[in-house]
């Protein structure tokens, strides 16, 4: 039985040369997603669906195991009143402070120092950029060794020199949090030189040099020039330095483990405590639905201010 001549007229039409055209097409889009699906996969399960899963159970009390409770908005009542959390958060901040108080500028320097004509520039690049890939378990213990308080490096330099007459409790409440900022600067300040060093590499030379022809000395090319073709880079830089900054507690869980007496828990530290506690004699207990309240409002301060700073950014772009 034949089929009616309007269906073939109406019907697509594909000459010999466009079907290689469209089987091609086919099949790059099935190589596409041949070669995406791990990384969908992976993405979906370990990252959407964790999310999905938080969202649920902050508001239930859940332990991790047994029943979960629904109770509503009681894990954010709670997190109001939860002194730990709020002397944490203040924590973050002193500990973010202080960390890009001295890593940028740090970076910075290093950057503009290495980006001269220097002998040995490229060993100290690396020698900058080492502690980046080094695990922060290796760092966390060669630095709780260091700063040790009976016998650690530091306290002995310092006493042969007669800097001190005593050991200094470099983990103690008193210095604890200095100390914890400047690993944490120690192991950043390579990867940011890195980023800056790229930026001052794609600045023209033709414009130091018509700067120096115009009598113009080094500082006032610095400010003049440099500063300014490094805006973008140093955006960039101060952005991912922030969110870092806010979310780090790694180092900190390795030798201090927020202690002593709460000194230099940070947001991140107390969270992880809540869904993974850390040892026996934590104050913290595991609460697997109160802690995916104090994630998800972890998550809004530490996003709030990185919006807060990308729309600075954004206007000052505008005004420069």
């Amino acid at each position: 039985m034949g089929l009616p001549h309007a269906f073939l007229a109406d019907a697509p039409f594909l000459s010999p040369k466009e079907e290689p055209i469209v089987s091609m097409k086919w099949k790059r889009l099935g190589e596409n997603a041949l070669f995406l699906s791990p990384s969908i996969i992976l993405t979906a399960a370990l990252g959407i669906y964790p999310l999905i899963w938080m969202l649920r159970y902050m508001f239930y009390d859940y332990a991790g195991y047994g029943e979960a409770l629904f109770v509503g908005l009681d894990n954010f009542r709670r997190l109001m009143r939860d002194a730990l959390f709020w002397e944490s958060v203040g924590n973050t901040f002193v500990y973010a402070g202080g960390k890009l108080l001295l890593t940028l500028p740090l970076s910075l320097l290093l950057a503009v120092i290495l980006n001269g004509k220097l002998r040995g520039g490229k060993l100290l690049r690396g020698i900058y950029f080492m502690p980046t890939i080094i695990s922060t378990a290796v760092i966390s213990v060669v630095f709780y060794t260091i700063f040790n308080s009976y016998n650690g490096m530091v306290n002995t330099v310092l006493m042969k020199l007669h800097l001190v007459s005593q050991p200094i409790d470099w983990l103690g409440p008193k210095h604890a949090m200095l100390t914890v900022i400047m690993v944490a600067v120690w192991g950043a300040v390579g990867n940011y030189m890195l980023l800056f060093l790229a930026g001052l590499q794609s600045i023209p030379q033709d414009l130091y040099e018509s700067a120096a022809m115009d009598g113009a000395n080094a500082g006032r090319r610095f400010w003049s020039i440099t500063l300014p073709m490094l805006a973008p880079v140093a955006q960039l830089v101060i952005m991912l330095a922030i969110i870092a900054s806010l979310k780090g507690y790694e180092s900190i869980m390795l030798i201090t483990e927020g202690g002593p007496i709460g000194k230099t828990e940070v947001m991140y530290l107390y969270l992880y405590k809540l869904l993974f506690p850390v040892s026996t004699g934590s104050p913290v207990e595991q609460q697997l639905g109160y802690g995916s309240a104090v994630g998800f409002a972890t998550a809004v301060i530490v996003g709030a201010i990185t919006g807060l700073y990308f729309l600075l950014s954004r206007k000052m772009n505008k005004l420069y």
